[in-house]
């Protein structure tokens, strides 16, 4: 029988045994439940051209973005220095087509709608568009969470967990000491936190998911103010209408500038403060026009109305489409009539009939011209014109010459009175000499002419 020494010694050491297990295992469920969230994504939507991609590829940190249509898909790198741990966050950048706005069913859907930021993008370089492209996708965002089977409570939690978000907003300070500190959203349970109530206009279209516009390409304020002649007063005014929107939905508002380099890394620290809760130091930025910065929680109707002040030619309340009209388009004008091709057949018998003509006055202008007259020359009677003959002896050494010379000499003489049978019968006798001299030319084959035949026999 063993000492009762022995028997407790070994029962001690089985329950340090079984401590040290249960230390280890509570260690590693603690290590992985501080590990970064997988299952984040951030879903970007705007009109085409508005620069959705540029701003994805820089926050990836991808020098050479290329754009795709449809739904794109890419991701984010995250690692968080505390915990010595890395994930990747998905974005979804949706096209810009209407028809496409249906395929967010796959990036949004009931399971996920926890675990899901949205950005919504608009081009600052066309502020008349800035209405309607903010207008179009917040409206195309809640027409698609209406078509997802969310029950009402999980609704309801997730917008008083928004709601709680901007009621905790608390600005940072600018001390050394701040950057150690870390910013968290309030929890149902904090109830010792005195909440203030939230304004009139706030939150009043509260979606339940964390909303952040981002006002791309805030380079262009200086063109805006070249070419169109923007003042101050134009940009107060987009802000002041912007940052109301914001308000309705309890979202946050970026000016960047990819281009400048313009808040993009601000941005990209903040996304990661509202998913991942990584401490977030910044205060807000309203003092340079194109860095502008305004976190969700930190903004009201009070704050907003200091951008009325430059406003002295424009109200507020004035319409959108009033103040910040479209230009006209300054292309030049095109043309855009149909032009319909001639037949190939019509065509050719056109040139043919234009060729025929070209040949019938080349071949007049090529005829004898009419002697000039000169001033030694016997004047006739009016209207009257004296004409030079051809001499037949003069007109060469073969006969042949000397009968086309008589032929036109025939042509040039002017008929006098009603002419006698003598002179008729000449013409006759030139016109059939000049006729077989012709036929003969054309033929190559030498012909006796009635000229020669008469000079023989006589």
């Amino acid at each position: 029988m063993a000492p009762i020494s022995e028997k407790m010694g070994s029962e001690n050491g089985e329950k340090e045994e079984q401590n040290l297990w249960y230390s280890i295992l509570g260690e590693v469920s603690s290590h992985s439940s501080s590990k970064l969230p997988t299952n984040k994504s951030i879903i970007v939507l705007g009109d085409d051209e508005s620069g959705k991609t540029s701003m994805a590829a820089r926050l990836e940190g991808n020098e050479d973005p290329k754009k795709g249509s449809g739904l794109e898909y890419t991701y984010i790198d995250v690692r968080d220095e505390d915990r010595d741990d890395i994930t990747r966050c998905g974005v979804w950048l949706l096209d810009g087509d209407d028809d496409h706005s249906r395929m967010l069913q796959f990036a949004l859907t009931d399971e996920n709608i926890e675990d899901v930021l949205v950005i919504l993008v608009v081009d600052m370089s066309q502020p008349w568009n800035v209405k309607a492209s903010i207008e179009k996708w917040s409206q195309a965002l809640s027409s698609h969470m209406d078509q997802l089977k969310i029950t009402p409570q999980k609704m309801k939690n997730l917008k008083q967990k928004l709601i709680r978000q901007f009621q905790m907003y608390v600005e940072p300070d600018n001390t050394p000491d701040a950057s150690s500190k870390k910013i968290t959203v309030a929890t149902p349970n904090d109830e010792e936190q005195v909440l203030l109530p939230l304004g009139e206009t706030t939150l009043t279209s509260n979606l339940g998911l964390p909303i952040i516009v981002v006002c791309t390409k805030s380079d262009a304020v200086s063109s805006l103010e070249k070419e169109f002649d923007y003042k101050i007063e134009h940009f107060d005014y987009i802000q002041q209408f912007i940052r109301k929107f914001c308000l309705c939905y309890g979202a946050a508002l970026f000016y960047i500038s990819v281009k400048e380099e313009k808040n993009c890394e601000l941005l990209k620290k903040y996304l990661l403060h509202r998913i991942y809760d990584f401490p977030f130091n910044t205060p807000p930025l309203v003092v340079e026009k194109e860095a502008i910065f305004i976190p969700s929680g930190w903004d009201s109707l009070k704050k907003i109305s200091i951008c009325y002040e430059n406003m002295t030619n424009i109200k507020p309340d004035d319409p959108f489409e009033d103040v910040l009209s479209k230009p006209p388009n300054r292309k030049p004008f095109q043309d855009c009539r149909e032009i319909v091709a001639e037949d190939e057949q019509l065509f050719l018998i056109r040139q043919q009939n234009l060729l025929s003509k070209n040949i019938s006055q080349i071949k007049t202008a090529e005829s004898p011209q009419r002697p000039s007259k000169t001033s030694g020359s016997p004047s006739g009677t009016p209207g009257s014109t004296s004409k030079v003959k051809i001499d037949p002896s003069k007109a060469g050494g073969t006969p042949n010459e000397g009968v086309l010379a008589n032929f036109f000499n025939s042509l040039l003489s002017k008929k006098t009175g009603a002419g006698s049978t003598q002179s008729k019968a000449g013409d006759k006798a030139v016109r059939s000499d000049a006729k077989a001299e012709l036929d003969r030319m054309t033929r190559g084959k030498p012909v006796t002419t009635q000229a020669g035949s008469s000079a023989g026999t006589s």
